[in-house]
């Protein structure tokens, strides 16, 4: 517990006595992780937080003002600060200095073009140096940046730039994904002509196919470096706007704090993730997803970040294996679903790579199985840290996560966030422990958004997260706190099946079936049926593999012997494909809709929206 310690200037026997001090004495914890993280203000704060009881509403570190991207900027020296790479191969490594330089020049166009605190500024980029040096160039301004992955249609670009109105937008002219080169061009000329707020664009050339005559990234860089004013503003002020799934209607526009996001980012990796300036730390993710704005937040600690762009398959299903051994990975993170796909492709990490670096292994997105527990520390590397991570765009951080001299447990979340009072509660509002019920958080935290944009006195906001439990955050997880005092999360509370009135989370399913051969993947969903709610399946199987009666069978004694006969589907379906977010989640809701005769209604959300089809006028669904 030296780390921690230090951080909090005591000594602590383990990390739940650690976590017990930083919730009953949350203002002394939280200036300790500033002053430890060498957290800056140009003025001082008068109190670390005021009004802790009211939530939302505490006030965190008034009076300071600081600037993010000064943070993510302090080291100026010619380490490595971000190394790109494409899925065509491409690579590109720029230092801390040329981070700052490039900053320096991108931040003084924005100035020219009268960008000031509170503007939005947007990326619609994949990940790349230049989607970095934009943002950390809107934040030196003060201005608030916002940003989606280039595969996003027009609809669900509109969705999300026209409601924050930006005044600059960044956008490339395409990229590459799964073997594929894709222009959008196109669809960045749409929507700049249907958001009148934005006045310039600036295209960041991927395929060399910017529109000519137009303003580019790259003539913007030059040798004679202008100097880098770091605008400070308070501590609550805006940063970054991120957007929810959008899969129930327009996305929610959620505004996080300058100070709330930093000190939130600098826990997690210092204390949370023992991210150090030596460390190499990649997370596979769109500049859509809020792992992005947490792996950029690295630059804070000085390490260097692998940002890699294209499909993690591609050309190959070990290609982040290959980037993990080839740029000296320590800290790896990726999705609970790549976990399952490389274990389904028969492959084991120890016998075809070195991955001699990595340290630690992080798993968000979905729950992670316990199957897929084992698979890494039998098949990957058996002193990894394994840490399966959950929290989200919501708080920009996580409710629960891992610490690295606690045991890991298969199937299991570690540990609740320092400084983060989370619990589990039933229907009536009371702790249970060993028992399903609604993931809580029952005291402010600094990352807790400012609200939601354009959202008249917070009523949408409060409706989201306190509506349920007033002055308490409900996170919209189902989740059970185990023996060991870690964490299971069975799935979303909005997708709890309930047969006969028992809840079931869809993860429970899940796990079971992800363990067959013959299943690609699924979703789950309760259909109403004669005055109750039974459980149907949707598989997507491997190729030229049909759903037989046996097969069926298999999968029901699967669920049967593993779960519990009361997670056994009434219906197996096969179907051609499963519809998902942006960022790869399934949408269990919108299939729901779907077979209910219901309108979906913002597919522009969705990956693959064609996928819908799939599940409307079912014949298998009507006995």
């Amino acid at each position: 517990m030296a780390q921690a310690s230090d951080a909090c200037g005591r000594d602590f026997p383990n990390y739940q006595a650690l976590h017990a001090w930083s919730i009953e004495a949350p203002g002394e914890f939280w200036e300790q992780v500033w002053r430890f993280t060498n957290m800056t203000s140009c003025t001082p704060y008068t109190n670390p937080v005021t009004d802790l009881e009211v939530f939302p509403g505490a006030r965190w570190f008034e009076g300071a003002s600081l600037n993010y991207a000064e943070h993510l900027l302090r080291y100026r020296d010619d380490r490595p600060a971000l190394v790109s790479l494409l899925e065509n191969g491409q690579r590109k490594e720029l230092s801390y200095s040329a981070v700052y330089r490039q900053t320096a020049h991108i931040a003084a166009i924005l100035t020219r073009e009268g960008v000031q605190p509170g503007d939005r500024v947007a990326g619609w980029l994949p990940n790349v140096p230049e989607t970095v040096i934009a943002m950390l160039a809107t934040t030196s301004r003060g201005a608030v940046w916002s940003s989606c992955s280039p595969d996003f249609g027009v609809a669900g670009a509109l969705d999300r730039f026209g409601q924050i109105e930006p005044r600059v937008l960044f956008a490339c002219d395409g990229y590459y994904y799964n073997g594929k080169t894709i222009s959008i061009v196109d669809k960045v000329r749409e929507v700049a002509n249907l958001v009148p707020s934005i006045r310039l664009i600036v295209w960041v050339s991927i395929l060399n196919q910017a529109p000519s005559g137009s303003c580019t990234f790259a003539e913007l860089i030059d040798d004679d470096t202008p100097d880098l004013q770091f605008v400070q503003r308070p501590f609550a002020d805006p940063l970054f706007v991120m957007f929810s799934s959008g899969t129930t209607g327009k996305p929610k526009c959620i505004v996080h704090s300058i100070g709330g996001t930093l000190i939130q980012h600098l826990k997690e990796h210092q204390l949370q993730t023992d991210l150090k300036r030596d460390d190499h730390l990649f997370f596979f993710t769109t500049c859509g997803w809020m792992m992005w704005n947490w792996l950029i937040s690295g630059l804070a600690t000085g390490a260097t970040l692998i940002l890699y762009d294209g499909s993690p398959f591609y050309p190959a299903p070990d290609r982040l294996l290959d980037i993990a051994d080839s740029e000296h990975i320590s800290i790896f993170g990726v999705s609970a679903k790549y976990l399952s796909a490389l274990e389904n492709a028969g492959i084991t990490p120890r016998d075809s790579h070195q991955l001699n670096d990595l340290r630690t292994i992080l798993s968000t997105g979905s729950p992670l199985s316990e199957e897929s527990f084992r698979y890494v520390y039998q098949r990957f590397k058996p002193d990894v840290h394994l840490a399966s991570i959950s929290g989200g765009t919501d708080l920009i951080s996580c409710f629960v996560l891992g610490n690295p001299l606690s045991p890991v447990w298969a199937g299991e979340l570690q540990c609740r966030g320092l400084g983060m009072a989370v619990d589990v509660w039933d229907d009536d509002g009371q702790a249970v422990r060993g028992q399903k019920g609604e993931l809580v958080c029952t005291m402010a935290f600094p990352s807790c958004p400012i609200g939601f944009w354009n959202d008249a006195n917070d009523e949408k906001f409060k409706q989201t997260y306190f509506e349920r439990f007033p002055g308490v955050w409900a996170q919209g997880d189902f989740a059970e706190i185990t023996a060991n005092d870690g964490f299971v999360i069975h799935g979303r509370s909005d997708a709890v099946l309930n047969p006969g009135g028992v809840r079931i989370g869809t993860a429970e399913i899940y796990r079971q079936v992800e363990q067959l051969p013959e299943v690609v993947d699924a979703v789950c969903v309760g259909q109403e049926w004669h005055d109750d709610t039974r459980i149907v399946l949707f598989v997507v199987l491997i190729a030229e593999t049909e759903l037989t009666k046996a097969l069926i069978q298999t999968i029901r004694n699967q669920i049967r012997l593993n779960a519990s006969p009361r997670h056994v589907p009434a219906r197996v379906i096969q179907v051609a494909d499963i519809p998902r977010t942006m960022n790869g989640k399934i949408v269990e809701l919108a299939v729901r809709n779907i077979i209910h005769g219901r309108p979906v209604e913002n597919t522009s959300a969705l990956a693959n929206p064609e996928a819908l089809e799939h599940f409307r006028g079912l014949e298998e669904l009507s006995r």
